[in-house]
């Protein structure tokens, strides 16, 4: 089978695929953790400015993903507020790089991990949670005993789906990073590369359908672990 993959895609096919699960799964672990307390935040607390957090989360939903690229350049880029500030006091650098293609499939993606798991926390009955606090339970011990299992189904979801846009990500990507192969030719702009080519029409189908499948069985395990959410929630 391994063998029959290998004859299937080519070298550059292979090379763009092993990239785009590098970049979305760095993306979806590095997000994860911020995406769960923005989650919970949007969910549970009330403070000033929580519909500016909600409309900045959301933004790169609404706008053009060229432009959300171009905002990384002007802010991540070796001339930018803080990527001049990352090369010469760090020494990194995430323009033209698969670290910057990380960053712009994580931000183009944050939404709908956001989403997801907001809407596992806002199934819980908070009852739940106000009952383990008058037994004298930290805020975080509340979380971590009773809101984290009920809602983990819903985490894995919303990084599933995370996950998937990463893996589709395009406009961001190659705005910020350009369309380097080998360092940041992922699967959607490969497949815009050999478009642009004579004879590169089979190599892009072929790359179409790898991330057809890889989005479909994100959507479906997704709606399955959003039912078992559902389920638990109701049957508590």
């Amino acid at each position: 089978m391994g063998g029959e993959w290998a004859n299937w895609l080519g070298p550059a096919e292979w090379q763009a695929v092993r990239l785009s699960l590098r970049v979305s799964f760095w993306a979806t672990l590095c997000s994860l953790p911020l995406g769960v307390l923005v989650a919970y935040a949007l969910a549970r607390w009330n403070f000033w400015g929580k519909q500016v957090l909600n409309g900045l989360v959301h933004l790169p939903l609404i706008l053009p993903p060229v432009v959300t690229g171009y905002l990384l350049l002007m802010v991540f880029g070796r001339r930018g507020a803080v990527g001049q500030v990352l090369d010469q006091w760090f020494g990194i650098v995430l323009s033209f790089r698969w670290t910057g293609a990380a960053v712009a499939a994580a931000i183009m993606a944050f939404p709908l991990m956001v989403r997801a798991i907001r809407l596992a926390i806002e199934g819980v009955d908070p009852k739940l949670e106000a009952a383990a606090s008058t037994l004298g339970a930290s805020k975080l011990w509340v979380f971590v005993t009773v809101t984290l299992p009920l809602i983990l189904p819903g985490i894995i979801a919303g990084a599933i789906l995370a996950f998937a846009k990463a893996i589709g990500e395009f406009g961001a990507t190659i705005t910020f990073v350009s369309n380097i192969p080998g360092q940041t030719q992922t699967i959607p702009s490969a497949i815009y590369a050999f478009l642009q080519v004579p004879g590169g029409e089979n190599a892009a189908s072929r790359l179409v359908i790898i991330a057809v499948v890889i989005a479909m069985a994100a959507l479906v395990v997704s709606e399955v672990l959003a039912r078992r959410v559902a389920k638990r929630v109701s049957g508590s």
